[in-house]
């Protein structure tokens, strides 16, 4: 395969694993903030992911899968980060694939620029200052096919449409928005998604096992098994904020975060809320066996440039010993990490909250706690929209030593909104903005 773009390298893939390994050359970013003390939380390495073209990715992993891949390069890999057992090198995973909005009459239409894109978990290596792709692993059906990135039912998703908003594209039950990434015992993967929401396991060469869904959601048609494991409540996720931030616990549990506050009994009342859900996974009983109540900060102490408390998301947690869990609070433009503790009394799985007929909701509560909801306790660790080099829509963190952090940013593949996405001919106008993983040091560890 020979790739004709100037400063793009081809990705090279053995015959045995049908992946990826190559080392792609990356783009030079910017070193360590100047004028930082010991003690200061401070980034000591930028680093970038350089050009791969979109269409020559997928079509290594899943050949035929992308026709036109509308000049966009590979990104949207900062979904998540995880360690991968190396120094430098860690587990990411993509979203759903290049996405956009565009008004048509006054309404906004969902658009997939490149609907054949199949989610995949990218192995990656920080080395200076560049981001190098190890590895790559399409996640596929039972069948072996994409699962692609596409919405799944017309009852709760947004309809899919071509990348000019013109041309109604097919929903697909199969479809994935993973989010969060961790990697098990066993090689197997464990990832979240936003559409059910749902916890998906897959196997170390991509397959999904088993899809855990909320009990009620009767999604059907999936080429893999679908198992209404999950609390009917989450039925009740606003749309595009389903699960986000996963964590695997020392003992194997995972810790699956509801990106925003679920729209319960309305949608108003969910963007108007503060108090989102965490939910503790067994992984041995295939079964939820607990929820918590976690409080955001109020919208303008997370970012002192947003008024809008919907803008308020978890995108990562990450399990730092015990039952404590760094958590992210973030809008686009900045983010908080958050100290807490699972603590076995503020569980409240199959309480009046988990009811979705409970009035007032747990959503519609102004101070949870005076209501006696046990909300749970946190701590600032750093703020880190008040450190100098580090990039918005961080969605991934991961713990690289006792007082270093990696963080990973969601480039959303350089995509913007609106028609002017692309050119006339259909060709990305690229935002510019890069994928970089950034390390911050803490000046007091975890």
């Amino acid at each position: 395969m020979s790739l004709h773009a100037t400063g793009r390298r081809h990705v090279r893939r053995t015959a045995a694993a049908g992946v990826p390994l190559a080392v792609i050359a990356a783009l030079v970013a910017a070193g360590p903030a100047a004028g930082t003390t010991s003690g200061q939380a401070h980034v000591v390495r930028t680093a970038t992911l350089g050009d791969i073209p979109l269409g020559a990715f997928s079509n290594t992993l899943l050949p035929g899968t992308v026709d036109n891949d509308r000049g966009v390069d590979l990104g949207g890999i900062g979904s998540d980060i995880y360690p991968a057992g190396r120094k430098g090198e860690f587990w990411t995973v993509t979203d759903r694939g290049p996405n956009g909005q565009i008004k048509v009459d006054g309404t906004k239409r969902r658009t997939f620029p490149v609907p054949g894109f199949d989610p995949a978990i990218v192995k990656i290596r920080v080395s200076g200052d560049s981001v190098r792709v190890l590895d790559a692993i399409p996640i596929t059906t039972a069948s072996g096919k994409a699962v692609t990135g596409l919405s799944n039912q017309a009852s709760r998703d947004e309809a899919p449409y071509s990348y000019n908003a013109r041309t109604p594209l097919s929903y697909n039950p199969n479809g994935l928005d993973t989010e969060g990434i961790v990697r098990a015992a066993d090689g197997s993967f464990w990832l979240v998604d936003e559409y059910g929401p749902s916890l998906v396991h897959v196997s170390a060469r991509g397959k999904v096992l088993t899809r855990y869904v909320p009990e009620g959601l009767s999604l059907t048609g999936a080429d893999y098994p679908v198992v209404e494991a999950l609390p009917s409540v989450l039925l009740h996720r606003k749309v595009n904020r389903g699960f986000e931030g996963l964590a695997q616990l020392p003992g194997g549990d995972l810790v699956l975060a509801v990106q925003s506050p679920l729209s319960l009994p309305d949608t108003d009342s969910g963007e108007a809320s503060r108090t989102t859900r965490l939910l503790r996974f067994s992984t041995k009983k295939k079964a939820v066996t607990a929820e918590y109540a976690y409080r955001f900060d109020p919208v303008n102490v997370v970012d002192p440039s947003e008024d809008d408390t919907s803008e308020l998301k978890i995108s990562s947690v990450v399990a730092v010993g015990g039952d404590r869990l760094l958590v992210e609070e973030r809008t686009d433009k900045a983010a908080r990490l958050q100290l807490v503790r699972l603590d076995r009394d503020a569980n409240i799985l199959g309480g009046p909250w988990d009811d979705d007929t409970t009035s007032p909701s747990l959503e519609q509560l102004d101070d949870p706690a005076a209501s006696g909801v046990p909300v749970l306790a946190k701590r600032l660790v750093v703020d880190l929209g008040t450190v100098a080099g580090v990039p918005g829509k961080i969605e991934g963190v991961a713990r690289v030593d006792h007082d270093t952090l990696a963080l990973i940013n969601d480039n959303d593949f350089g995509m913007t909104d609106g028609a002017a996405a692309f050119d006339a001919e259909g060709r990305l106008v690229d935002s510019g903005v890069e994928t970089t993983v950034t390390y911050v040091r803490l000046p007091r560890g975890l």
